[in-house]
């Protein structure tokens, strides 16, 4: 218990923890997407106020029934003569039956032509804002998706998405319809009957609406509590779930499953708790509908005795109570999932309002380029920030006042120890993060003044650690160019020296590679983004210990090819392994964020300093084994 203690982290959301909107605030950022579709919405309303006219002339035809075959109707009939008798009898009862299953068949028909209607508003409002967060999301900066918890964002996105269809269906077609209903019938209750009626209605409605707020209210914390251990468990189980192997490489197993039955049995009371509290809230919401109902039968009773009233009224007047009170009925859950997708929602927009740390400036130009650019890195400064923003003290600093330049179609390769910034340079010149201080150019132009997706588009990376998509291997490199045809995607991996690999499988291009490509080996996964990165073909190259995966054969291979193809590109190497940047224009050693000696392969052997070193100790390695990383 106390290993897991220590290794569990603690349970938060996927949305960083902020005050959550007040409920109108909510609904008004909802209202725009739904008022694109206003005359659904104005057609669907019309559809409501039939459907509920028609409800509520139910019980006024079942009195009008009941009154026809009353004792006093028939003697009244049989005074008139037997064929009157005899054809009141068959045609009036007829009549109001028929009119009796015309209106409740209306009132389905309306209901139904009303979800019709307003089916393409709520699908087209869940749809708009579904694909704003995903957008949204993808414009975040690396530093919300290194910090993020996957697990509980998706988690948060489902539920804000079923939060739109819930918010629609129980505010159009419960709250809604039965406020209509409400109204109408207080309304006949007071013109038909006497006041005390409407007033006996007007009393249990009051005590039942305040007594389930309240007790809403109060259980809204239990789901509430619910809600986020529902997260953190599906939280623990993406998170190890993805890290499958390192699972089993450290036979932990069943401490992943304690993990997530940790996470179960927190649930499992909450839920209990929160199961209480639901049947505490329907027993007394049944009391208070028992109470009025024998209120309401009492004062309707005595009315037929007294002779006021017909058993008609009486039976009006409980058709009326039932209709009213079984929608009522569930007043407590819709008050309860109401504030619950407005809760869920309010997540989803929460994710909306993250801000765009790397943003374009107004009305921001595309990069140009006429052919490979010049590439330059002027007096750049970077530090991470792994506090608040703008918190100096908890800055990692990773570049101190970098500078050097690309030409156009030459190659500067980076070495150096781990953590000395290299795979910094290329997060900065894919604009990742912005530079605290100085600036990059791309042929000559301030990439933080240019789109970003002009930047990236002019860019290709082969990263050290490739991740690929649980789809296709035509699929994944076709990525680098989607319109890409079938030969060119084969072509891109025939250069990768990966075609032969791929037809020698089952499926050839359709064979899936797995979750995060588990399913390849290192190398043939870093051959697959190879392809995908010539199949895209930019006039910017970034190769980020490209070979590391290979072995010792199919790196000489894939370095002659790479060479190929950084012919007449502007070409970035980043590398540990210093055999595979002999061939560079110009070669920087960095250390401790700063560039401490540069200069071509030849020259920095001769100046018998840390490239010197770092050659020496390589070479040896070689020598008494296989090729070593520095």
């Amino acid at each position: 218990m106390r290993r897991a203690a220590v290794l569990s982290p603690p349970i938060t959301s996927g949305v960083p923890g902020e005050p959550r909107h007040s409920d109108w605030s909510t609904l008004a950022r909802l209202l725009p997407y739904l008022w694109q579709y206003k005359w659904r919405v104005v057609i669907a309303l019309a559809f409501m106020v039939g459907a509920k006219m028609a409800n509520v002339g139910v019980p006024l035809l079942l009195k009008e029934l009941v009154d026809g075959l009353s004792p006093n109707g028939g003697r009244n009939l049989a005074q008139a003569g037997g064929n009157e008798v005899l054809q009141a009898v068959l045609v009036v009862p007829v009549a109001l039956l028929f009119g009796y299953g015309l209106l409740r068949l209306s009132t389905t028909l309306f209901t139904e032509l009303r979800e019709l209607v307003f089916a393409k508003a709520t699908e087209g409002a869940a749809r708009s804002i579904s694909l704003q967060v995903f957008r949204h999301l993808h414009a975040l900066s690396l530093r919300f998706h290194l910090d993020r918890q996957t697990g509980g964002m998706t988690r948060d996105i489902e539920r804000g998405t079923r939060g739109v269809h819930s918010l629609i269906s129980y505010s159009l077609y419960s709250i809604g319809p039965t406020l209509i209903e409400v109204t109408l019938v207080l309304t006949l209750l007071a013109v038909k009957f006497d006041v005390w009626f409407a007033w006996i209605t007007i009393i249990a409605l009051v005590v039942y609406i305040v007594f389930t707020v309240t007790v809403t209210q109060w259980r809204t914390q239990f789901r509430r509590q619910m809600n986020e251990l529902d997260s953190s468990a599906h939280t623990r189980a993406v998170d190890s779930l993805l890290n499958y192997e390192t699972v089993k490489y450290f036979n932990n197993e069943e401490f992943e499953a304690q993990r997530y039955d940790e996470s179960l049995e927190r649930y499992r009371k909450a839920a209990i708790k929160s199961q209480s509290t639901l049947s505490l809230l329907n027993t007394g919401q049944q009391l208070i509908i028992a109470a009025s109902l024998v209120a309401m039968l009492y004062r309707a009773t005595q009315g037929v005795v007294d002779g006021r009233m017909t058993l008609g009224d009486l039976v009006m007047v409980n058709a009326f109570m039932i209709q009213l009170y079984i929608p009522l009925g569930f007043l407590g859950t819709l008050y309860r999932e109401i504030k619950q997708s407005l809760t869920d929602l309010d997540k989803m927009f929460r994710l909306m309002e993250q801000e765009r740390e790397i943003a374009d400036p107004p009305d921001a130009p595309a990069l140009h380029a006429d052919g490979p650019p010049t590439v330059r890195f002027e007096n750049v400064s970077f530090a991470y920030d792994n506090g608040k923003a703008g918190d100096a003290a908890a800055r990692r600093s990773i570049l101190n006042d970098v500078s050097f330049e690309i030409p156009a179609g030459k190659t500067v390769a980076v070495v150096g120890p781990s953590g000395a910034g290299k795979s910094t340079l290329a997060r900065l010149l894919y604009r990742f993060y912005d530079v605290q201080q100085g600036r990059i150019t791309i042929a000559g132009q301030d990439i933080r003044a240019v789109t970003q997706a002009s930047v990236r588009r002019a860019i290709g990376i082969v990263p050290q650690d490739t991740v690929l998509f649980n789809d296709s291997i035509a699929y994944n490199i076709a990525y680098g160019n989607p319109g890409a045809s079938q030969q060119q995607v084969e072509a891109a991996a025939r250069a990768a020296h990966i075609h032969d690999f791929i037809v020698s499988t089952p499926a050839g291009y359709a064979a899936t590679v797995g979750e995060r490509g588990l399913k390849l080996s290192g190398g043939e996964k870093q051959r697959v983004a190879i392809a995908r990165t010539l199949l895209k073909n930019p006039p910017v190259l970034i190769f980020d210990e490209a070979t590391s995966a290979l072995d010792s054969a199919n790196e000489r291979a894939i370095q002659a090819e790479l060479r190929s193809v950084a012919r007449g590109k502007t070409t970035l190497v980043i590398a540990h392994r210093l055999s595979t940047v002999v061939d560079a224009h110009e070669i920087l050693v960095m250390d401790g964020g700063r560039i401490v000696e540069r200069g071509a392969h030849q020259q920095l052997l001769a100046a018998r300093g840390r490239y010197a070193q770092m050659w020496s100790m390589q070479q040896s390695s070689e020598a008494h084994g296989p090729a070593a990383h520095a």
